[in-house]
């Protein structure tokens, strides 16, 4: 009954220079500056432009002009007149069209990414692209149809309702129309297409016998809910939506339960950009970044610092994902942000409320960081938006990410339901053990208070190398030893909810100057172009991922080394490894995730390891004096501010 018509093709771009030229949509203007360093990356407004033919439609429909992400803020103008605007880079916004309609209609769109001090993000470690970076479509619906108008939702709002133990469950099912005079019919079907419930009203209660569950990644099980609105006996609109049913619940005991059992969460953060494309990536990019983040074994995905595309939320609840969803309030508060900071809110739980994956709603990130001279007003906005997330949504707990320089009793990490703390203790600050002492005394001041570790990490180049790996030389060596702690650290405190790293993959951060490759953040497990698997990549498979075995030698880009001594490092998630030098065994070794073995290097080293059918190998060469290129002049662990 509906159609939708992608209206993408043969725009044209008008950046800071005047110049004029053809481009497609999804499209950056960022995505080359806002990734080479400097600080310097074009923000400001440029204009999309295209002619358009009016799509075809009956007497009777009405044709919505719908956006799914334009960054920051944007005035839509039809032939020469302003239809709307919105403010929020990271939302699905609408704007009915119809009267505004002929035959060739000139649509122009104003895109400003500039710096303001109303509309978040202002001021944060990652590139704010600006430009029309998600897809752009008319949207053809009858004259009487399920409301778009609130908040860029889809009209439907589904609540499972099931308890820890139960077989039956119910799901509430509420619509909004834009008529008076139609009638909802409510049919929910399992994933085979059976039907197994059915109502009609625009506020039904289903049951549903023997229910199957969603279970994360062991079984994301779907069921469909499909609306019909008819009026005088003829369907005239139809929406459907996925729908989970799951319980769920937080502990600061033991951590995060999923349908009644334990079920700890160990997870990574995600940003939505590639290098050389920026964020206006296409759902294969959205593809490759589940199945590396499957592959490595997360089972949670803090989708950072933002809303993201409907596209990667459908993934997490297909694949089985635990996601917490949030907003751009970040890093300060903006004298003059209030209100954006609700709508922001109002948009990501209306758009995604439905989303089984999603198990808590982030309020903010960091937001100490500056503006203490707006500490209340900041304290009394975050209260508001924790009372709105509970109104709007019962069903979820509330979380934000805490800047690593509060304490323990700052009164923002006692707002919400929850708490996540972003600490780089052993990067930023010297002493990994810091972290056992950091979460020790949380846990004995609140013992009642669910924590998680929201971030944490340490840069990371796979081309840097060091014989004697220390903090701030940004090397892989570095990089290892600090996982190889934090991983056990986590095993030492299984009370905490979860624990995300920052971050899956290496981002643009356009402020930072770090590893001698500027305009980046090389946290990630992974190169920014994802062609990298950094080792860590496999420490962190070895320890999670349970289902694909493997074996793995560490250090194989440190090609070159000047000490013969030498410690070789391999992971695997098998229990016994066999390590061949030069063709000798050298040992055989049991344990888990981590095997460690003493060689002295030849001139020329052939290394192999073996666990049962699986082999990895890799050279490595004695030199006298390792490349220059292995070492930064200075290294460099400072912040991107």
């Amino acid at each position: 009954m509906r159609q939708i018509i992608k209206i993408n093709k043969n725009w044209h771009f008008t950046g800071f220079d005047g110049v004029r030229t053809e481009v497609q949509l999804p499209h950056t203007w960022n995505a080359l500056d806002g990734q080479d360093g400097g600080n310097d990356y074009k923000r400001g407004t440029c204009v999309y432009d295209v002619v358009v033919s009016a799509p075809e439609h009956k007497e009777n429909e009405r044709v919505v002009l719908q956006f799914h992400g334009v960054n920051a803020s944007s005035e839509i103008i039809l032939n020469g007149e302003t239809v709307c605007t919105h403010d929020g880079g990271y939302s699905t916004f609408r704007k009915d069209v119809t009267d505004f309609l002929k035959e060739n209609n000139e649509l122009v769109v104003k895109v400003d990414n500039s710096v303001n001090d109303r509309v978040y993000p202002q001021k944060a470690d990652f590139t704010f692209y600006g430009g029309i970076y998600r897809d752009v479509e008319f949207l053809i619906v009858n004259e009487a149809h399920f409301d778009l108008d609130y908040h860029g939702g889809s009209g439907i709002k589904i609540t499972p309702e099931i308890k820890d133990g139960d077989k039956d469950a119910k799901i509430h099912v509420e619509t909004w129309t834009n008529c008076s005079n139609g009638v909802v019919k409510v049919t929910i079907f399992e994933a085979d297409g059976t039907v197994v419930a059915s109502g009609t009203g625009n506020d039904v209660m289903l049951d549903v016998k023997n229910v199957h569950r969603w279970d994360g990644l062991e079984d994301p099980y779907l069921y469909t809910v499909k609306a019909v609105l008819c009026v005088g006996g003829e369907a005239v609109d139809e929406i459907t939506s996925t729908c989970g049913v799951r319980s769920f619940r937080f502990s600061p005991e033991d951590g995060f339960h999923l349908n009644g059992r334990p079920y700890p969460l160990h997870g990574v953060s995600r940003h939505q950009d590639y290098k050389g494309i920026g964020n206006a990536i296409s759902k294969a990019e959205h593809d490759r970044d589940m199945a590396l983040i499957v592959e490595l074994g997360a089972n949670t995905i803090r989708l950072a610092h933002y809303q993201h595309d409907q596209y990667f939320y459908d993934l997490c609840d297909k694949v089985g994902m635990i996601v917490w969803a949030e907003i751009p309030y970040i890093s300060e508060h903006l004298a003059h942000g209030d209100e954006n900071t609700r709508s922001q809110m109002m948009e990501l739980i209306v758009q995604n409320y439905n989303h089984p994956s999603i198990v808590t709603w982030g309020v903010s990130n960091e937001i100490t960081i500056s503006g203490a001279s707006l500490k209340k007003q900041m304290l009394a906005n975050h209260r508001v938006l924790n009372d709105l997330c509970h109104k709007m949504d019962p069903t979820r707990p509330t979380t934000l990410a805490c800047y690593a320089m509060c304490l323990h009793w700052n009164p923002v990490a006692h707002i919400t339901d929850l708490v996540g703390w972003n600490l780089y203790l052993g990067w930023y600050v010297p002493f990994l053990w810091l972290n056992d002492v950091w979460v020790k005394l949380w846990h004995f001041l609140y013992p009642k208070r669910c924590l998680c570790y929201s971030e944490y990490g340490a840069e990371g180049m796979p081309n840097l190398h060091s014989k004697k790996p220390k903090r701030g030389d940004n090397s892989e060596e570095y990089h290892r030893h600090y996982h190889e702690f934090m991983l056990e650290f986590f095993k030492r405190h299984p009370y905490m909810w979860a624990h995300y790293y920052w971050n899956m993959f290496d981002f643009a951060a356009d402020a930072r100057n770090q590893g001698g490759e500027p305009g980046m953040n090389h946290k990630g497990l992974m190169s920014f172009d994802r062609k990298i698997k950094k080792d860590a990549f496999y420490l962190y498979k070895a320890y999670w991922n349970k289902k694909d075995s493997f074996v793995y030698i560490a250090g194989r880009r440190y090609e070159k080394r000047s000490l013969a001594k030498q410690t070789i490092t391999v992971y695997s998630n098998l229990p016994e490894v066999s390590l061949y030098h030069n063709g000798k065994l050298v040992a055989t070794k049991k344990g888990q995730n981590v095997f460690k073995f003493d060689v002295m290097l030849e001139s020329e080293n052939h290394f192999e390891v073996k666990a049962g059918t699986y082999t990895d190998s890799c050279v490595i060469y004695k030199v006298d004096k390792e490349p220059k290129e292995y070492y930064l002049e200075k290294g460099d662990s400072s912040n991107w501010m």
